[in-house]
């Protein structure tokens, strides 16, 4: 859920920049610090934390500060901007750069990590560029979920104004800390109490079915590739959809849709799209075109082209391409609905695949980092640009100031990003040279090595394509309950589906009893549960 519009205290007519001068300097300095915080995260514990809360509590404290300028970070606005970079720094450097590069080296083959570097870096800047194209289209709306991003506003929100609204987000913090303490994945029941609730639910069953599946009935879900085979199925239908969004034809029911979604514009025009489905359109075009470059680039660099034939080539940055965007669509649209995003467990999809097509291991090799490289970057954005919808939902002009907010967030965070590739450049070598491998880079290398030697796992997956492509198709564009259940088998997080059932039992209950003062309560305590996890996360820096 989201904050409502207010009009009591219009924002300024133009947007706070991302270059002025202080601004630019927080920027660069805090962006430093959240690539070397993603950097040890995901080479020590094998994750990377959701650091915009830590950027938007920096930037707030600076605004205490009355000299040097600091005096301007009170501005929710440019705490927006700060905590955009310092997110898009440390997903950027842990995600999107380091454990793509780590594959390689992890193979053997050193002299791959620089050409990598180079397309990692492409890929993610591809995934900022057709994010910002694409968010606030019908596909990817700025009303939808995306938890994590309303956790951030909220936590500005509430240190800004204060009051009522600062108790129920500490009091939401004070759970997720608590819970945290017992090792307990206290984000899943955040963004339960914000997401979707169908596609919740979807993946609190996948999460429970993971968990039980083992004990219960001695199946080992992952060994068998059926958690990667509902992937499949769902994850062609979620393309197909997407598709349809773009070209098809309207229905009954969806002009109906698109009658109710008139209507509630005419009482919120902040729920109105910014981008047109021609613009969707050419977003994800351009997309697979800068995909489809960036693979020709790495193979060209990285000497794969010398073990392909022309023809053989092409078909691979073609379809290194796809498998870029389409990756890239998915961990969008679960990040989106669930806050969560399975970017490894996607890869790992195309890297079976991959398998089975019996691609010589180098280009595969290229293939499966490049597309490791997307999505975490795209998500992570979308997290961002929720938070700066939330905040710029009382300006007016409204499409204007969100627009050149937006643009302003996306400057802060290719500012990030070229940090973050600096920072990855520098460290690389020292880190993997002390055996600081993420743990999924080691994953990709070893099941690149040792292949697939069972001819049925790819008549397993095609069979359990068939139930997730149905889920995927009856829970519709919105709810994208297919998805979410793969990504649930998929993350496989102990006791992660029992917390999301509690929180959604919670929160209709809440609702039940409470109605509309209800929504924003329940959407600043799962706000305030997201931050106090992401915070103990990024903790346990300390540890190490």
């Amino acid at each position: 859920m989201t904050s409502s519009p207010s009009t009591e205290q219009l924002p300024p007519k133009t947007h706070p920049r991302a270059f002025e001068p202080i601004t630019l300097i927080v920027t660069v300095v805090l962006s430093v610090l959240g690539a070397v915080i993603g950097v040890h995260l995901i080479t020590t514990l094998g994750i990377s934390a959701n650091t915009s809360v830590i950027g938007a509590v920096i930037a707030m404290l600076l605004g205490r500060i009355t000299f040097f300028g600091f005096a301007k970070f009170r501005s929710k606005h440019r705490q927006n901007l700060i905590q955009s970079a310092v997110s898009a720094a440390t997903f950027a450097a842990a995600n999107g750069l380091l454990a793509p590069i780590a594959i390689p080296w992890a193979m053997g083959k050193p002299e791959l990590v620089w050409p990598m570097l180079l397309g990692a870096s492409l890929g993610v800047l591809v995934d900022v560029f057709v994010l910002f194209k694409a968010f606030g289209s019908k596909f990817l709306p700025a009303s939808a979920a995306w938890p994590p991003g309303v956790a951030a506003a909220e936590t500005i929100l509430a240190g800004k104004e204060g009051g009522r609204r600062a108790l129920i987000l500490v009091g939401g913090g004070v759970i997720g800390v608590i819970g945290s303490l017992f090792a307990l994945p206290m984000s899943a029941a955040g963004v339960a109490l914000i997401g979707n609730i169908w596609a919740l639910l979807m993946f609190a069953v996948g999460l429970l079915i993971s968990q039980y599946a083992p004990v219960l009935f001695q199946i080992n879900l992952g060994a068998l590739y059926i958690p990667h085979g509902v992937m499949i199925g769902a994850g062609v239908v979620a393309l197909l959809q997407v598709m349809w969004i773009i070209f098809g034809a309207r229905t009954k029911q969806q002009q109906a849709q698109e009658a109710r979604h008139t209507e509630a514009i005419k009482l919120d025009e902040t729920l109105d799209y910014t981008i047109s489905r021609k613009g969707l359109g050419r977003a994800l075009g351009l997309g697979y075109v800068a995909f489809v470059v960036g693979a020709l680039v790495i193979a060209l660099v990285g000497g794969v082209a010398s073990d392909l034939s022309i023809p053989a080539l092409i078909g691979f940055v073609l379809f290194a391409g796809f498998a870029a965007i389409v990756h890239e669509l998915i961990v969008g649209l679960a990040a989106m609905h669930a806050g969560w995003f399975p970017a490894f467990a996607v890869t790992l999809i195309f890297l079976i695949l991959g398998l089975f097509l019996q691609m010589p291991q180098v280009p595969l090799l290229v293939l499966v980092a490049y597309c490791s490289a997307t999505g975490p970057a795209f998500a992570d954005m979308g997290y961002d640009y929720k938070a700066g919808w939330i905040l710029r939902r009382e300006g007016r002009p409204w499409k204007a100031y969100e627009l050149q907010g937006r643009r302003e967030q996306l400057k802060a965070s290719l500012v990030a990003i070229v940090i973050a590739i600096g920072i990855v450049a520098i460290s690389w070598q020292g880190l993997f040279a002390d055996g600081k491998i993420p743990p999924s880079s080691k994953v990709f290398a070893d099941t690149l090595a040792v292949g697939i030697s069972d001819p049925n796992v790819a008549l397993t997956m095609a069979l359990w394509a068939i139930p997730g492509a149905l889920i995927q198709l009856i829970g519709g564009s919105k709810r994208q309950m297919g998805v979410l259940l793969a990504t649930g088998l998929l993350v496989a997080t102990a006791n992660a589906g029992w917390l999301v059932l509690a929180a959604l039992l919670f929160r209709v209950i809440w609702l039940k009893y409470r109605g509309a003062k209800g929504e924003q309560e329940i959407a600043l305590i799962g706000a305030g549960v997201i931050a106090a996890d992401s915070l103990m996360s990024v903790g346990k820096v300390i540890k190490f």
